[in-house]
C-alpha cells in the first residue's frame, strides 16, 4: 500500500541532503539550505511534494521540540532573572514595531484594520531561527542572547492576544465572553504548571527512573511535553509555548540532562522539516514578477526591525554593541506570523497579493538572518568606534565615572564577567586576601552584588574609559570570563593595548579560539571543553597510581602546547611514553569494619593483614579522628574505616571478611 506522506518525506530528505551538501561546500548556513529545499520541493517550485498540509503538521513538531529543548536548558529561576527583559524589552519591541508598521502602512493608503494587522505580523520574530543560530554560536548565555530569548518569549505569549484580536479587525464585532473565558483558562494553566513543576512531575520521574527503563523514561518525557502543549493549546495559547513550559517543568528536576539527550535526535529531524515547510510557502513566480518591490520591502523590514530591537535593548540599559547584536538577531519575521497571516486571510483582512508579498519578504528575511547574525559583531565594533556619546556606547545606566572608580586599587585582580567562573574567582580572591574588582554588564547583577559588599561595577569592558576607571594600568592580572567569544577577543586586545605588562587569562568555550586570543595578547587561554578532559584524564592517571609530579608535568605540557594532544593525537602518540605504569595494578580503598567482622577488637599485629591478605593499612578513621600510619599495637573496632593499599584482587578478598 502506497503512503503519500511517506513518499514526500523521502523526497524532502533526499533533496535536503543534496542541497545541504552544496551549502556546506559554499559555507552557507544550514537553515538557508532547508528553506531552499522547501522552495524547490514545494508546489510553487518543482512540485515534488504532494501532501504539503501533512508535511506542515509534522513540521510543527519541530517547533514544539525546539521550544521544549530550550525549556529543558532553562529554568523558572533563570526565567525570573530576565523578567524585566521579557516585560519591558518585549513590550517596547512589539509595541514600537506595530506602531511604525501601522504608520508606514497608513502613509501608503492601506486601511486601518490591515495596517494594524500588518503591525502584528511584522512585530514577531523567528524563535526557531534565532535560538538555533545562537545555540550553534554558543551565544545563548551572552547578554544579547538572554535579551533575544526574553523578547522572543514575550512575542510567543503576546501572539495569543493577537490571535484573539484578529477576528475583531475583520468583523468589527467585540465579543467579550470568549476573551474572558480564555483569560480564565490561561490563569488555570499557569497554576497547573506550577503544581506540576513542584509536586507532581519530580516524584513521578523519580519512580520512572527507578525502573531503569530507557523506553519508559523517553515516553514519559514526550507525554509531559505534549500534555502541557495540549493544555496551553486548549486555553488559546500556542503549542510551542506549552512545550517551552513543559521543558521548564522538567528543568526544575534533576532529570533535565537525560531528557535533553533523549530528545536531541528527534529535535534535529523535525526542526529540519519545519524550515522546509516554511520554504514551501514561497511563490517563486510572484517573487520574480515583483522582485524589485519585494526586495525593497525586505530591506525596509530588516532595517526597521533591527532599529526597533536595538532601541528596546538600549532602553533596557545595555551598551550600543549589545543593542546592535540584538537588533540584527531579531530583524526577521517569525514563524507564528505565518499562522497569524493565514487567520487574517480567513477573516478577509488581507488579500492574496498582499499575503504573497508579505510571505516573500518574510522568507527572504529569514534566509538573510544567519548572515546578518554573523556580520553583527563586526558592524557593532565599527559603530562603537565612531564618535558617539559615551552614554549611548556604554548604556543608559550610570557607567563608571571618576567618582565611582575604586580609589587606591593597585596590583589588583580585574575580573571581567560575573558568571559562575567570575563568582568562584571572586570568592577565591577574597579568601586569599587578593585585592580585586569586578566588571559586569548586567545592571541587575551589579546592584544585587553591590548590596552584598562586592567590589563590582557596571560597564562594558570593551570601552577604554571603563577599564581606565578601574585602574587597569596598575592591575597585575585580568581574567576575561565572559560568554561572548567576539567580545572576549575585543576586550583582550584592548587590555593588551592599555597595559602591555598585564597578565591576561581568558576563559573560552571552544578550542578554535585559542590561537586567535594568543595573537591578540592573552597570556593564558583556558578552553572549557578541553580543561574538562584534562581534569578527567588527570584523575584517570591518579587512579593508575602514577606519581603526582608526573601527572602535573603531563598537565603542564598539555597546556603549554595549547591542548595539541587532544586536537591531533596521532602526532603526539608517544609524547608521554616515558610514563611508568608499573604500579597500575595497585589500588587504595576504604573499607568499613562491620559488627561481627573477624577483625573487631583485634590489633593489627594479631590479624597481620599484610601476611594474610597482602594489603597494608595506611590509616584508620574512627569517628572524627584519623589515625595515619597506625602501629602494630593499634586495635580495630566496629564502625572503623580502614584505608588499605593492595591489588584489586587482594582488597576484594579482604572485603569479604569485613561483613
Amino acid at each position: 500500500m502506497e503512503i503519500p506522506i511517506f513518499n514526500d518525506i523521502i523526497i524532502i530528505f533526499a533533496l535536503a541532503v543534496f542541497v545541504l551538501f552544496l551549502c556546506h561546500k559554499l559555507k552557507i548556513p544550514s537553515i538557508v539550505g532547508f528553506l531552499l529545499t522547501g522552495i524547490l520541493a514545494g508546489p510553487h517550485g518543482l512540485a515534488l511534494v504532494k501532501s504539503v498540509e501533512q508535511v506542515e503538521i509534522i513540521a510543527e513538531l519541530g517547533v514544539v521540540l525546539l521550544l521544549f529543548s530550550i525549556g529543558l536548558e532553562f529554568s523558572f529561576k533563570s526565567l525570573m532573572e530576565i523578567k524585566k527583559t521579557v516585560l519591558l524589552g518585549g513590550s517596547v519591541q512589539v509595541g514600537l514595531s506595530i506602531f511604525l508598521t501601522f504608520a508606514i502602512a497608513r502613509l501608503t493608503g492601506i486601511p486601518i484594520n490591515q495596517a494594524v494587522f500588518l503591525g502584528f505580523l511584522v512585530s514577531l520574530s523567528s524563535t526557531a531561527i534565532v535560538l538555533k543560530q545562537l545555540g550553534e554560536r554558543a551565544e545563548l548565555d551572552t547578554p544579547h542572547g538572554k535579551i533575544d530569548l526574553g523578547i522572543l518569549i514575550y512575542q510567543d505569549i503576546i501572539v495569543v492576544a493577537m490571535m484573539l484580536f484578529t477576528p475583531l479587525l475583520g468583523s468589527g464585532e467585540v465579543v467579550a465572553e470568549p476573551i474572558g473565558s480564555v483569560l480564565l483558562k490561561i490563569v488555570l494553566v499557569i497554576l497547573l504548571v506550577i503544581l506540576l513543576a513542584n509536586y507532581i512531575i519530580p516524584p513521578l520521574l523519580y519512580h520512572i527512573t527507578r525502573t531503569q527503563s530507557r523506553e519508559l523514561f523517553l515516553l514519559s518525557i514526550i507525554l509531559i511535553c505534549f500534555f502541557v502543549g495540549w493544555l496551553t493549546s486548549s486555553a488559546g495559547l500556542s503549542l510551542a509555548l506549552g512545550a517551552f513550559l513543559a521543558g521548564l517543568i522538567i528543568a526544575e528536576s534533576e532529570y533535565s540532562h537525560q531528557a535533553l539527550g533523549n530528545i536531541i535526535p528527534f529535535l534535529d529531524t523535525f526542526t529540519s522539516l519545519f524550515f522546509v515547510s516554511i520554504g514551501m510557502l514561497l511563490n517563486i513566480g510572484s517573487l520574480l514578477d515583483y522582485w524589485g518591490i519585494i526586495l525593497l520591502l525586505t530591506l525596509g523590514l530588516l532595517g526597521m526591525k533591527c532599529m526597533v530591537g536595538a532601541l528596546a535593548t538600549i532602553i533596557l540599559g545595555y551598551p550600543l554593541r549589545t543593542a546592535i547584536m540584538v537588533g540584527f538577531a531579531l530583524c526577521q519575521v517569525g514563524e507564528f506570523s505565518f499562522i497569524l497571516a493565514q487567520t487574517g486571510m480567513e477573516f478577509n483582512i488581507i488579500g492574496g497579493s498582499l499575503y504573497q508579498g508579505f510571505l516573500s519578504a518574510s522568507i527572504l528575511s529569514m534566509m538573510l538572518t544567519p548572515f546578518l547574525i554573523s556580520m553583527a559583531p563586526r558592524i557593532a565594533q565599527l559603530c562603537c568606534s565612531m564618535p558617539l556619546p559615551e552614554r549611548l556606547r556604554s548604556g543608559i545606566y550610570p557607567w563608571i565615572t571618576e567618582m565611582e572608580s575604586p580609589g587606591g586599587l593597585e596590583d589588583h585582580l580585574l575580573i571581567i564577567g560575573y558568571g559562575i567562573n567570575g563568582k568562584n574567582l571572586a570568592r577565591a580572591a577574597k579568601f586569599a586576601g587578593i585585592p580585586y574588582a569586578i566588571l559586569e554588564i548586567n545592571a541587575k547583577t551589579v546592584r544585587e552584588e553591590k548590596e552584598k559588599g562586592e567590589p563590582i561595577y557596571f560597564g562594558d569592558a570593551g570601552q577604554e574609559i571603563v577599564l581606565s576607571n578601574l585602574n587597569v594600568q596598575a592591575a597585575r592580572i585580568a581574567v576575561v570570563a565572559i560568554s561572548d567569544p567576539v567580545a572576549a577577543r575585543r576586550v583582550t586586545a584592548l587590555l593588551r593595548r592599555m597595559q602591555p605588562s598585564i597578565h591576561i587569562i581568558v576563559r573560552i568555550r571552544f578550542i578554535s579560539d585559542v590561537s586567535d586570543l594568543h595573537q591578540l595578547g592573552a597570556n593564558e587561554v583556558i578552553p572549557e571543553e578541553y580543561e574538562t578532559s584534562v581534569e578527567i584524564f588527570a584523575r584517570v592517571l591518579a587512579k593508575y597510581m602514577l606519581p603526582r609530579d608526573e601527572i602535573e608535568e603531563f598537565i603542564d605540557q598539555v597546556r603549554k602546547e595549547d591542548y595539541e594532544m587532544f586536537r591531533n593525537i596521532s602526532r603526539r602518540a608517544t609524547k608521554f611514553s616515558h610514563i611508568n605504569y608499573s604500579l597500575a595494578n595497585l589500588d587504595i580503598s576504604t573499607l568499613k569494619v562491620k559488627e561481627g567482622s573477624r577483625l573487631v577488637d583485634k590489633s593489627l599485629l594479631e590479624i597481620d593483614l599484610r601476611k594474610e591478605y597482602g594489603v597494608s593499612v595506611l590509616a584508620i578513621r574512627r569517628g572524627s579522628k584519623t589515625i595515619a600510619n597506625p602501629g602494630a599495637e593499634e586495635y580495630i573496632y566496629t564502625d572503623d574505616y580502614i584505608v588499605v593499599l593492595g591489588t584489586t584482587e587482594e582488597i576484594r578478598n579482604l572485603a569479604h571478611i569485613m561483613v
